[in-house]
């Protein structure tokens, strides 16, 4: 019953009009009003940050702000994958063998989720991560890894929450929201899916890397409003290192897998 009635009232104010909204009120100048409360609420630590809060001309701005470099060291071993964003480990695992995965105790289907059913096929037996961005953390994205792309491409239209609520209670958002996937071709060979998700009304994932060729490390793009970046990896590609925890955060530039 609960779940039905969530998803009823966001369907009833998901659409184009109310991210539309969403996006002018925070690209607002006067919303820059907001930044002082904003940072308050969330507990941002300003001593990371590029540019002081009166530097910021809105809302928006402040939520895609950039750090100062030293602050997110990168893990320079080659073979080793990296957090593409601050985040917290929502979920990680098998892909089992019907090419499903659980988050929350949802069964996701990898053919939803990349909108092919032989791409999907690449990644049965594989691995997965869900990380998961709260309005607190900074939000941009970085490359997991060195890798060539190999395609690039966008599914989906509205964005439902992918907070816990909405995670427990919604139509699959993961699987279902506006996306951008990425597929690299890794140094061992491999492919690799890189799936940005929108959420919260707003489908705002800008990309500002559009080279064939990611370097660790580096801003690939942005996203507007919280959101959930999903990686599948090939069978007997990656381990897990140590520091992957369920529930526990996570920063960009730290090592989150190796390749085998």
């Amino acid at each position: 019953m609960k779940e039905k009635l969530y998803q009823r009232l966001i369907e009833l104010t998901n659409g184009k009009q109310s991210s539309q909204l969403l996006q002018t009120i925070a690209k607002a100048k006067w919303s820059k009003r907001i930044i002082p409360s904003y940072m308050k609420v969330y507990d941002i630590n300003l001593e990371e940050v590029s540019k002081k809060p009166q530097q910021f001309s809105s809302l928006h701005d402040f939520f895609t702000r950039e750090l100062l470099e030293h602050v997110r060291p990168i893990e320079e071993n080659p073979t080793t994958y990296t957090s593409p964003v601050d985040a917290k480990v929502e979920s990680f695992g098998r892909i089992e063998w019907d090419m499903t995965f659980l988050v929350k105790g949802k069964p996701y289907a990898l053919q939803d989720l990349l909108g092919n059913k032989e791409r999907a096929a690449q990644y049965a037996d594989g691995h997965f991560i869900v990380f998961y961005l709260s309005p607190a953390d900074y939000h941009r994205i970085h490359s997991p890894i060195d890798g060539l792309v190999l395609r690039q491409y966008t599914l989906g239209q509205k964005s439902y929450p992918v907070n816990q609520l909405g995670l427990s209670y919604g139509k699959k958002p993961i699987s279902h929201n506006y996306r951008q996937v990425t597929e690299l071709k890794v140094a061992n060979g491999q492919q690799v899916a890189f799936i940005k998700v929108g959420a919260t009304f707003v489908n705002s994932i800008v990309l500002t890397n559009t080279t064939a060729q990611w370097r660790k490390g580096e801003e690939v793009g942005y996203f507007s409003f919280g959101s959930t970046v999903v990686m599948l990896f090939e069978k007997a590609a990656i381990e897990f290192t140590d520091n992957v925890v369920q529930g526990c955060p996570i920063r960009m530039g730290e090592a989150f897998a190796n390749m085998l």
